[in-house]
């Protein structure tokens, strides 16, 4: 086996167990369970596919059974860069059978080298993909980097991939739900990825906090709006396992729009961030139909969420589901369907067991901050991760001295509870639940030889929550900036909307750029950004 290093602890694991927010449940446990009992009932639905559990569970164990014949063994990473379709699914519950470690955590967003190199950082065995997916996915690009990758040895595609096993695994499934199931990058505010771990316990005693407070059961059909590149949508496999539910991904046939999708399904509990839940509600006044399916549930996270939409989906008699966590937390914090509506609309809830909530002071992480006050926000319990891969140094840092994980957030905890959210320490740019890193926008722009000094902040957006504008000291223009950039390589996803061209900056007295003295002199109309718009070649001709 391929051993980690975690911080798993098997005192506070013996409390967990004993309160029940850990089982002996594996991921794939549950799926079985659930194949046994009610084999012909539809559990995963997209465009093209409507499978029962039993089959399911019989795709699992194809996919299962060759790893096993190509020598995997129980630690071994298996990543999956692919759009939103039935293999990661599977692949997920498979690598639970066989004690193997999954990423699912690679972005559309991502170009070829960004993958090559986050592959590289894994030791990644088996890679499973899809052609042209990805930011920059040209013939021979992905399969340069793939050559430098001595770990890989397995790309499985759409076309290779087992669907029926020639034999029954080798082994019987894997027992242990304590160890790393699941790996997933995330990143703060410098742009360097820190890769998350999580075992099927800590990723599961938010899911089972969730489904028991919300009742979702075998009737609840969970359509995740947020890709399977995104822990929102792993959130809601898990609550989907626990539940026994139909899990359905936003891959509608083609032609059909995504509310006209969520209606199709029958869903009754859609989750995504707060950009999906405008777009919905955008949809549904344009189509003029008073209600939006059967959906009585709206999961937002993410971003922070408008009240505004809260209200509308109150409007329409859906109960709006405010969430606040991490990818290192998941949706630990989030409200409650016997909530009043201003909690829902204003708070991000009270959350469950698994994870407990504190306050301590935003410039010294050691002190608690008073009651009521607003502070950076910190957890520790059942559902917080097993630390970051192969970085003890951002692991030890993320904690203060009393073992709270700090969240870099702001936020104020009422007398009832309930989490109000104020902003974030973080330095990062949040568009539509997409997360932008300032210091590698900048650092491209300055191998411009016509760029003396850049700052990436963030502009308010009423729908997408936030943009990035580009400030620069220098001599060059809006156009030229976009194309030095593209020929740097800057994903397209991550293009500046908004330039400015300054004479100064302000700066602190070690002459670092103050970006939140370029925020406030943009809220007070001192500062005037110019919109900018990217045009790949493609979309220029």
């Amino acid at each position: 086996m391929r051993p980690f290093l975690t911080l798993h602890d098997p005192g506070r694991a013996r409390d967990w167990y004993a309160r029940g927010l850990w089982t002996r449940d594996t991921f794939y446990s549950l799926m079985a369970g659930h194949a046994a009992s009610r084999p012909d009932e539809i559990a995963y639905r997209d465009g093209a596919h409507a499978l029962s559990w039993a089959q399911l569970a019989a795709r699992v164990d194809a996919l299962a059974a060759d790893l096993l014949a190509r020598g995997l063994v129980p630690g071994d990473r298996v990543s999956v860069w692919m759009p939103n379709r039935i293999e990661p699914v599977v692949a997920f519950l498979a690598c639970s059978r066989g004690g193997h470690t999954v990423n699912p955590s690679l972005h559309s967003t991502n170009t070829c080298a960004e993958v090559g190199e986050l592959l590289r950082r894994l030791d990644a065995a088996i890679l499973i993909t899809e052609d042209g997916w990805g930011a920059d996915r040209k013939a021979g690009r992905l399969e340069a980097e793939l050559a430098k990758l001595p770990s890989l040895h397995t790309v499985y595609t759409p076309e290779t991939f087992p669907s029926a096993p020639a034999a029954p695994p080798a082994r019987g499934p894997a027992i242990d739900p304590d160890s790393v199931a699941y790996l997933a990058f995330t990143s703060g505010t410098t742009g360097a990825p820190k890769c998350v771990m999580h075992s099927a316990n800590t990723l599961m005693a938010n899911a089972r906090d969730m489904a028991r407070d919300w009742k979702l059961g075998p009737a609840t059909r969970i359509l995740t709006l947020s890709p399977l590149s995104h822990h929102i949508a792993w959130v809601a496999v898990s609550q989907w396992l626990i539940c026994g539910g139909q899990l359905i991904v936003d891959a509608p046939p083609a032609g059909m729009s995504r509310l006209d999708w969520i209606v199709e399904t029958g869903a009754t509990y859609v989750m995504g961030v707060p950009t999906h839940a405008m777009d919905i509600l955008a949809a549904q006044r344009a189509a003029g139909v008073k209600r939006i399916g059967d959906v009585e549930t709206f999961y937002m996270a993410g971003a922070p969420i408008p009240p505004v939409v809260c209200e509308a989906f109150i409007g329409l008699g859906i109960k709006p589901q405010n969430i606040y966590g991490m990818t290192e937390n998941s949706s630990h914090q989030y409200t409650h369907p016997d909530d009043a509506p201003d909690v829902w609309t204003h708070t991000c809830g009270r959350g469950g067991p698994a994870y407990e909530v504190t306050i301590v002071d935003a410039g010294d992480p050691d002190r608690p901050a008073p009651p009521g006050t607003v502070g950076q926000i910190a957890g520790r319990g059942a559902a917080l991760m097993l630390g970051y891969f192969g970085n003890q140094e951002a692991t030890q840092a993320s904690f203060n001295r009393d073992g709270w994980f700090l969240s870099g957030d702001l936020g104020r905890l009422d007398a009832d509870g309930n989490l109000h959210i104020d902003g974030r320490l973080k330095d990062l740019i949040i568009r539509g639940g997409h997360n932008i890193y300032p210091s590698h926008i900048e650092a491209l722009a300055l191998r411009s030889d016509r760029v003396h000094k850049a700052a990436a902040f963030p502009v308010p957006d009423d729908r997408l929550g936030e943009k990035v504008c580009l400030a620069v000291i220098g001599s060059i223009g809006p156009a030229e900036i976009l194309a030095h950039l593209d020929a740097e390589g800057l994903s397209k996803y991550d293009m500046p909307e908004y330039f400015l061209n300054m004479e100064k900056f302000p700066l602190t007295a070690s002459g670092k750029i103050l970006k939140r003295d370029l925020i406030e002199m943009h809220r007070r109309g001192e500062i005037d950004p110019i919109p900018i718009r990217y045009r790949s070649r493609k979309e220029a001709v």
